[in-house]
C-alpha cells in the first residue's frame, strides 16, 4: 500500500518542534507500506486541503493519515480541510477511534476528527499526541487492506465472516 502521512502543526512546520506523532504513524504503518509520502504543513485550511488533494490525486496514495489539528483550538482546522476535499464520509472509522479513546479518557469526546474517501484514497484524521496516534491506529489498521481492496472495486470478500 501507498501511504501519505501529514503532520499538521504550525510549530512543526516552522521547525520549532520535532514531529513525533508523524514519526509514530510512519513507524506503525511501515510493515504494511510499499511507500510512505511524508509532509508537514501549518494549521491552514487551504494548505491542508492542497496537500490532501495532491496525495490523493497526483500521488494516488491508498491511505492518507493526518495527525494534529482536530481539537477545539482556533487554528484546529484539519476536519474542515478534510471535509472540503473528500467525496464520501467514512464516519464509522472516526466513531470507532473515538469509542476506543473514550475508554481511556473523557477528553476523546473533544475530537472533531473526520475520515472519508477521495477517489480511491481513504483519508483519516488522527489526534496530535503520540499516545493517541498509536491507540487510534491500533483500532483502524486491521481494516486497511479491506478498505483499499473495496475502494479499488473488488467487493468479492464483502459480507464474509470477519474476526478480530
Amino acid at each position: 500500500m501507498k501511504f501519505g502521512v501529514v503532520c499538521i502543526s504550525d510549530r512543526c512546520s516552522a521547525g520549532v518542534y520535532e514531529d513525533k506523532s508523524g514519526a509514530a504513524v510512519k513507524e506503525m504503518i511501515r510493515p504494511s507500506a510499499d511507500e510512505i509520502i511524508y509532509r508537514i504543513v501549518p494549521d491552514d485550511k487551504e494548505q491542508i486541503a492542497a496537500v490532501l488533494t495532491d496525495l490523493a490525486d497526483n500521488h494516488q496514495a491508498d491511505i492518507v493519515l493526518t495527525t494534529g489539528g482536530t481539537g477545539f483550538a482556533p487554528r484546529d482546522v484539519t476536519p474542515e480541510a478534510t471535509e472540503s476535499v473528500i467525496e464520501r464520509r467514512t464516519s464509522g472509522i472516526s466513531e470507532a477511534i473515538r469509542a476506543k479513546s473514550l475508554e481511556i479518557t473523557p477528553r476523546a469526546m473533544l475530537s472533531r476528527a473526520v475520515s472519508g474517501i477521495r477517489g480511491r484514497t481513504l483519508i483519516i484524521n488522527l489526534p496530535g499526541s503520540v499516545k493517541a496516534v498509536r491507540e487510534s491506529l491500533e483500532v483502524v489498521m486491521p481494516v486497511f487492506d479491506h478498505a483499499v481492496e473495496t475502494m479499488s472495486g473488488n467487493t468479492q470478500s464483502c459480507g464474509g465472516n470477519v474476526t478480530k
